[in-house]
């Protein structure tokens, strides 16, 4: 996690007696071999690097040119954005231009997403800018919330800039300048001075592994409000008006994980508390559009699969089943997608 990382200087570096106070350096040593190598999931993502990074570069001009990309992309380049009234400190390195970030901040447009360098720039940008919602079609009202949606081959500038924008809080995203093939879908809080967008998800046109969601993000000032779960919520109510089983692009971040799994709880829960009679996986995949591995890997997470004679078979008691939906009621209420509420044509039937 490389979260908020940044360059320090020598007199910001402080060393520990302990780990100092052998000459030797024996001391360290020995402490570290004491502590087992956990196989975590950042070590994980490390070996997967090495094994299937540089270590398929056979071409030694390649991997020093992977290699240095690495290096200047290890730290971020802006610390700060404004936008919409926001001072929002970043998180990871996003390939703006380098000419506008060496000064290390820069200021956006909340209703464009274009970048400058200066306030003065945005300013005179305001006055001139007459969009007011995201350059699409809204698909989606209830009350203030709204969503768009966006297409990439049609807006590709806007894309862009919301992808730019987004990598400065995600670690792993790759896609900035290829937005052609993707659907962008962006939730917004509307007022009298128009819809300020708070998070999207990105999809793609055609999966061949009918992902849903490509990419999703709250934006820092709107998280824990609910909009993550309800952009996933939303998502798979858009599998539902296409007839197809959808789950997220793999692999998924941790905090993404913990979304994904909160809410496939919640739905799986409800449906097992409504049908008293045995269910396959295969049944609760149809109910939900969940994809069946990840209906697997949630089950196993709550403790309701066992396997017997090697078929996977749902043990799930009422008891149980009410145990855990006690512990979600405990949780603060949450935003809920009204499916009578959004307008919405599958891709494969507009003309």
């Amino acid at each position: 996690n490389r979260r908020l990382d940044r360059w320090v200087g020598g007199g910001d570096i402080r060393v520990h007696e302990s780990s100092a106070g052998s000459k030797d350096g024996a001391g360290a040593s020995n402490d570290s071999k004491c502590i087992p190598h956990r196989r975590t999931r950042r070590n994980k993502r490390k070996l997967q690097d090495t094994d299937e990074g540089h270590g398929s570069i056979t071409d030694p001009t390649l991997a020093k040119l992977e290699k240095d990309h690495e290096e200047a992309t290890k730290v971020k380049n802006v610390d700060v954005v404004y936008i919409g009234g926001y001072e929002i400190d970043t998180w990871y390195y996003s390939p703006y231009p380098e000419e506008c970030t060496k000064k290390k901040r820069l200021f956006i447009c909340e209703f464009c997403l274009k970048y400058m360098r200066k306030r003065s720039t945005l300013l005179r940008h305001a006055g001139k800018c007459h969009l007011r919602h995201p350059p699409g079609n809204e698909i989606y009202r209830d009350k203030n919330i709204s969503l768009f949606e966006v297409d990439g081959a049609r807006n590709k500038v806007f894309c862009q800039c919301l992808c730019l924008f987004s990598k400065l809080f995600l670690d792993h995203k790759t896609l900035y300048y290829d937005v052609a093939p993707f659907l962008f879908y962006i939730l917004c809080e509307a007022d009298e001075n128009g819809f300020h967008a708070v998070g999207y998800f990105s999809k793609e046109k055609s999966s061949t592994e009918n992902n849903n969601l490509a990419c999703i993000l709250t934006f820092p000032p709107f998280q824990r409000k609910g909009y993550g779960k309800f952009l996933i919520e939303f998502s798979y109510e858009l599998s539902r008006l296409e007839g197809k089983i959808g789950s997220p692009e793999k692999p998924l971040s941790d905090l993404g994980r913990l979304s994904y799994r909160s809410y496939w709880t919640r739905v799986l829960l409800r449906v097992l508390s409504e049908h008293r009679r045995p269910l396959s996986v295969k049944e609760l995949s149809q109910m939900t559009f969940i994809k069946e591995e990840d209906i697997i890997y949630t089950l196993e997470s709550l403790k309701m699969l066992r396997y017997w004679k090697g078929q996977k078979i749902i043990s799930a008691t009422p008891k149980l089943i009410e145990m855990h939906q006690q512990q979600l009621r405990c949780r603060p209420g949450r935003l809920r997608v009204d499916p009578d509420k959004l307008q919405y044509v599958p891709l494969a039937e507009r003309n």
